[in-house]
């Protein structure tokens, strides 16, 4: 007797880690060019090859959808920022290769600075307080960099040049927005050239 075998499509089944991974890459292109308010979870979906349920089931909103992919963003930028101070065998390369890596990562993830930058047309309590939340994250690193590399200071002091840092860099990565033509690494310089004076002992 001859055996029957079930048809085969060829569609590999995706593990739910990857499939997850594809919907938030897919997700913050929709939400980066359409804006939040816009974005459909209808377009995701498509683009994902997945059925809008499914998508739900994975995510719970559109609002959910948002969160994962900040939430994303703001471990992928504490690794980056971690690994550039690692590397760093001074206080002024310290400070450069963090700059650095911090515009190199706005290159790279736009659409976390353009939900930075239009965060009042996001009416959610959670995504807010998410967006502030990877400000402090980077304020609280950078708090605590300064310290290692300048144990006079105390901590208020620490914390409030953090706060500053990081407010000029957000303020640099919008105005290169406006200066397409201003690499990372000028930025950088530029930053530079601002803050070591003010941070030498």
């Amino acid at each position: 007797m001859e055996t029957q075998h079930a048809p085969t499509t060829g569609r590999r089944r995706m593990p739910r880690a990857e499939r997850e991974r594809q919907i938030l890459a897919v997700a913050e292109e929709v939400f980066a060019a359409d804006g939040y308010q816009a974005a459909s979870m209808d377009d995701i979906a498509a683009r994902v090859g997945l059925s809008k349920p499914m998508l739900y089931e994975y995510f719970g909103s559109k609002e959910g959808l948002l969160l994962a992919c900040l939430q994303r963003a703001k471990r992928e930028l504490i690794e980056a920022t971690t690994v550039a101070a690692a590397g760093a065998s001074t206080p002024e390369q310290l400070l450069h290769d963090c700059l650095l890596a911090f515009f190199r990562f706005s290159d790279d993830h736009a659409q976390a600075w353009a939900l930075l930058r239009n965060e009042a047309a996001v009416p959610s309590a959670s995504v807010n307080s998410e967006l502030e939340a990877i400000r402090m994250q980077q304020v609280e690193f950078t708090a605590g960099l300064l310290e290692h590399a300048r144990p006079d200071l105390d901590r208020l002091q620490s914390e409030a040049f953090a706060e500053a840092i990081i407010g000029a860099c957000e303020r640099l990565a919008l105005w290169r927005e406006r200066r397409p033509e201003v690499t990372a690494e000028q930025a950088t310089e530029h930053l530079m050239a601002l803050l070591l004076p003010s941070l030498a002992m």
